[in-house]
């Protein structure tokens, strides 16, 4: 009688997500077409982008509220209209002339493709968001056919649990600072969590740890990281054994993961 061949372990964080932080941030220019293209040929799972409005309200992808850090312009993104926003050359773009892309080209990029879209919802810092945020981005998945595997993620609350009203997404996400966990603690966290239904939630990966991650997974939570850059970062959330982890060099965290 044949002897079964022993089972071989699944490695830690076999089944952790990877997601292509602004398209690979360390690989490309940061929320580029080229970023999201290339992104596309990997075996990841997600990707994820920025969104803002124009001044004409129209959702752009860049992640800043202004454009001096990753564009050729300057000033707040809020103030230019879609068309000059998409006529601005990114930093780093090359001969090739990247500009700011529209949240419909990148969308346009995902149509009938596998993989998932997060679009975290962007406010310039201390301002409230604008209610036309979230429609505009949710019209705009809906006319690239890709709601279903899109997620929204959001560091607002309230602008999160519209989303999960608004229904149809893969996924919403609740993003919170590691500043606001020192305020609020681990009882503050999922306390907001189940006030507003969230089933995920998302901090910086040097924010959790074992105990943290355990009082998470007792409210019943899925739980992602990003700022999970490098070898160690990475390695540490694999090992925490995190849903979802948000990298800006998915082609590192793919060979750390073994697939």
């Amino acid at each position: 009688m044949t002897e079964p061949a022993p089972r071989t372990a699944a490695p830690a964080g076999a089944g952790t997500a990877i997601v292509s932080h602004r398209g690979g941030a360390f690989l490309w220019p940061e929320n580029s077409l080229e970023a999201f293209r290339n992104t596309l040929s990997l075996a990841v799972e997600q990707a994820e982008c920025d969104v803002h409005l124009s001044a004409d309200g129209v959702p752009v992808v860049i992640h800043d509220a202004t454009l001096n850090r990753t564009t050729e312009g300057d000033g707040p993104v809020a103030a230019r209209p879609a068309a000059d926003l998409a006529a601005t050359r990114l930093r780093g773009a090359g001969a090739g002339g990247a500009r700011v892309p529209l949240l419909a080209d990148v969308a346009a990029l995902f149509r009938e493709r596998p993989m998932q879209l997060q679009v975290e919802l962007k406010t310039a810092p201390g301002v409230a968001p604008d209610p036309a945020l979230l429609p505009r981005t949710l019209a705009v998945l809906d006319a690239a056919g890709i709601r279903p595997q899109s997620r929204i993620i959001a560091f607002e609350a309230t602008l999160a649990a519209a989303a999960m009203q608004a229904g149809g997404l893969a996924g919403v996400i609740w993003l919170f600072e590691p500043a606001l966990l020192r305020q609020i603690g681990a009882e503050g966290v999922t306390g907001v969590a189940r006030a507003y239904g969230f089933d995920m939630v998302e901090t910086h990966v040097a924010a959790l740890d074992d105990g943290l991650m355990r009082r998470l997974r007792a409210a019943g939570l899925k739980v992602g990281v990003w700022g999970a850059n490098h070898a160690a970062s990475i390695e540490r959330a694999l090992a925490l054994g995190v849903d979802a982890m948000a990298t800006d060099d998915p082609v590192l965290a793919l060979r750390l993961r073994g697939c």
